[in-house]
């Protein structure tokens, strides 16, 4: 077996040193990419709520459940496919690692072709769950057919960023990100404001940013000298490899998708409520996707670093990652929140300046926000466990939670209790509660490996 040690000098190597410093230096970057992908939509929802309609900014911002829904599938398997690739690179098998990029990116192409056609014939479904009003459905109708022919640059660019965080590069994926993200705001405006275009604009934009963004980083893969760097005498589909994916990332796919189909149901529900509620929690949505970008970027940290870390069997080291990885995230979200209970209404004003919309916005800041500290113990605790190969627990636990609670709760309320806004949008912070209490307690009762493997490290270090 080739080793991998030698050729380290463009990755990091996690499984040695400060854990603090590695997690920070990786998510940082990657809190960064993030923050700039979340640009996309938000940039293309200021432009249309400044320039085109509150009908528009409504349209296109609750859209935001849709989209996620046509990617988190997606995202869920190019998650499995960097524990696969951080394992075999903290193991310093350098043969498993090239095979397994080459087997992701043949996935993803195919994936790649079936989705687009696919995303087309859904529009018309998902627009009639989400119920909208008439001039909303229009504008969004405009948007999502023209976004959805950009799906598969987007693929494409996620699952090269998730190779290169798997061997610890978050800085180069995010770097192109922020190229293309500031191309999309400018073509924004270009489009928007310059040719009149209106939410069609926006989402040409979008879909000619996604796609420089994919050949970025196919141009990165195939010139870097990192370990990932595609090679075309191991670029074949490899079977085992393959099937070791599915089997890690298929829980993930399965319960971000299902997850973000169940938020659009939630959406229905507030659509009800008619476009000021519509467009204050669109508003809600883009400030709420801002501060779960530490905790998320953090979780995405502790997989990589419990994968590597446990591909060379340091189990208490992953461990510890986790739990520093948790103080971190409740500290940088805290840090976020407090501004926005303080003042929510100059948030929201951000987006769009109709009175009902920022009151509706407010409203929905000051109630959710301060529940995220609950989130972050069970997104770093299911991200250490995604790392450590375990994705069937945290999907049941999220399933159950996000999913299943929600759908009777919002039923029950909206049938039997009160169908206001409020006591609907507590479905998310409740959820979260549960998932979190759920998570914490098998976290803690089960770790990342079961009790004999652990004894069995402990043994062999005395």
């Amino acid at each position: 077996m080739l080793s991998v040690k030698k050729r380290r000098g463009l990755d990091i190597d996690m499984t040695e040193g400060n854990i603090f410093r590695h997690l920070l230096i990786f998510s940082l970057p990657l809190l960064a990419g993030n923050f700039f992908q979340l640009l996309y939509n938000t940039v293309d929802t200021i432009i249309v709520g400044q320039y085109v309609s509150d009908a528009a900014f409504s349209a296109v911002g609750s859209l935001s459940s849709t989209t996620n829904l046509m990617i988190s599938f997606f995202m869920g398997l190019s998650s499995g496919a960097s524990v696969v690739i951080s394992k075999a690179f903290g193991s310093g098998d350098v043969n498993k690692v090239k095979r397994a990029v080459s087997t992701c990116l043949i996935m993803t192409f195919i994936l790649a072709a079936i989705m687009t056609p696919v995303g087309q014939l859904l529009v018309e479904p998902l627009l009639s769950i989400l119920d909208m009003p008439a001039d909303e459905k229009v504008e969004a109708r405009k948007y999502l057919v023209i976004w959805l022919w950009g799906i598969s640059g987007l693929m494409v660019y996620n699952m090269g960023a998730a190779i290169m965080r798997a061997v610890g590069d978050s800085t180069k994926p995010f770097i192109m990100l922020v190229f293309s993200t500031v191309l999309n705001a400018v073509l924004d405006i270009w489009f928007v404001r310059g040719f009149g275009m209106g939410v069609e604009g926006v989402a040409i934009a979008t879909i000619v940013s996604q796609w420089i963004s994919a050949v970025l980083v196919l141009i990165l893969l195939l010139t870097t000298s990192s370990v990932v760097k595609i090679d075309l005498k191991y670029f074949k589909f490899d079977k085992d490899i393959l099937k070791t994916i599915v089997v890690i990332g298929l829980p993930m796919a399965l319960r971000l998708g299902i997850t973000s189909f169940s938020n659009i149901f939630v959406q229905s529900y507030i659509n009800e409520f008619g476009g000021a509620a519509m467009g204050g929690w669109t508003a809600y949505s883009k400030i709420d996707m801002i501060v779960l970008l530490p905790m998320q970027s953090l979780s995405i940290a502790s997989t990589t670093f419990v994968g590597q870390n446990l591909g060379q069997n340091k189990v208490k080291r992953a461990e510890r990652g986790a739990d520093i990885a948790l103080l971190m995230s409740l500290v940088s979200t805290a840090f976020l929140i407090i501004p926005i209970v303080i003042f929510p209404e100059f948030f929201v004003s951000m987006f769009n300046a109709n009175p009902d919309i920022i009151e509706y916005g407010s409203l929905f800041l000051r109630l959710l926000t301060p529940f995220y500290l609950v989130w972050c113990v069970n997104q770093i605790y299911s991200g250490a466990l995604n790392g450590s190969g375990n994705t069937v627990v945290p999907m049941i636990i999220m399933l159950s939670s996000f999913v299943a609670f929600r759908q009777v709760y919002l039923y029950v309320v909206a049938n039997y209790i009160d169908n206001s806004p409020i006591p609907i949008s507590l479905c998310y912070p409740i959820g979260w509660t549960i998932a979190a209490i759920a998570t914490l307690i098998y976290y803690k009762l089960c770790g990342l490996t079961p009790k004999e493997r652990i004894e069995k490290e402990e043994a062999g270090s005395s």
